[in-house]
């Protein structure tokens, strides 16, 4: 008895592992610069040996509302935070736990410009979305969580932007850079508590004026600590008609 095949299904799942689980090139591997090349059959994610890949923290079991990292158990039921308060985002998904050696390649692409493994990250996170959505719930538009201007002219570069690169790429969904805007160039999260980080980022987003609204968009940021960002920029989206507000992170903070 044959079984039918979803070929288009297939075909995009090829699409986002292709790019990214491929036989190493003999370059250095971003985290330990060892040689990638391993041989014909020995795929590894692009940029890292096969000991580096195996030791990333991919986060399998988490809430599905705020993408903190639970027991398998529990895995896909809302956590008791959660529970007590419903976020607002729709749903949030992190591909990885921070930790080694995210806690290495993650404050490179975010201070230092290392852009090399902010579009690496961003091609791991496409590689592992498929599992996790099914094809009907995908969304409208990506949006990056977008810097101040000041904080860009600092910097050079977004790092939102540039994991999201990659995933609307792989993903084969819009990227929408021009949807939301920082207004307030507000003091760096990781200095203040929880408390703070909220009252400090109270109104720091705005939807630009005159852009067509999606009614489903994930929102793309590096790291999820709080979630404080993540949560207001998604209020800010829905006051401005927007639906459904999801979030991808590349790594959640447990």
């Amino acid at each position: 008895m044959s079984i039918p095949v979803n070929q288009s299904l297939l075909s995009r799942v090829y699409s986002l592992l292709a790019p990214a689980l491929r036989v190493g090139h003999g370059t250095p591997c971003l985290v330990c610069g060892m040689e990638t090349r391993r041989g014909r059959q020995a795929l590894v994610l692009d940029g890292l040996c096969p000991a580096c890949a195996h030791a990333l923290p991919w986060c399998r079991h988490a809430c599905p509302a705020c993408a903190l990292p639970v027991a398998a158990a529990d895995s896909g039921r809302r956590c008791g935070r959660c529970l007590k308060q419903a976020p607002p985002l729709d749903a949030c998904h992190a591909s990885f736990v921070y930790g080694f050696p995210l806690d290495r390649l993650l404050p490179g692409a975010k201070f230092h410009g290392d852009l090399v493994a902010s579009r690496a990250l961003g091609e791991w996170m496409a590689a592992g979305m498929w599992r996790h959505l099914p094809m009907g719930a995908w969304p409208q538009a990506l949006v990056p969580v977008p810097l101040h201007r000041a904080r860009l002219r600092q910097r050079g570069y977004d790092q939102a932007l540039e994991l999201a690169r990659p995933l609307a790429r792989r993903l084969r969904l819009p990227l929408r850079d021009d949807l939301l805007n920082r207004v307030c160039d507000t003091a760096p999260q990781s200095r203040l508590d929880a408390a703070d980080r909220r009252r400090n980022l109270r109104r720091a987003f705005r939807v630009r004026p005159g852009v067509a609204i999606p009614a489903h968009v994930v929102l793309i940021d590096d790291v999820m600590t709080t979630g404080a960002t993540l949560h207001e920029a998604a209020r800010t989206l829905r006051r401005a008609g927007v639906a459904r507000v999801d979030a991808w992170v590349c790594a959640r903070v447990p």
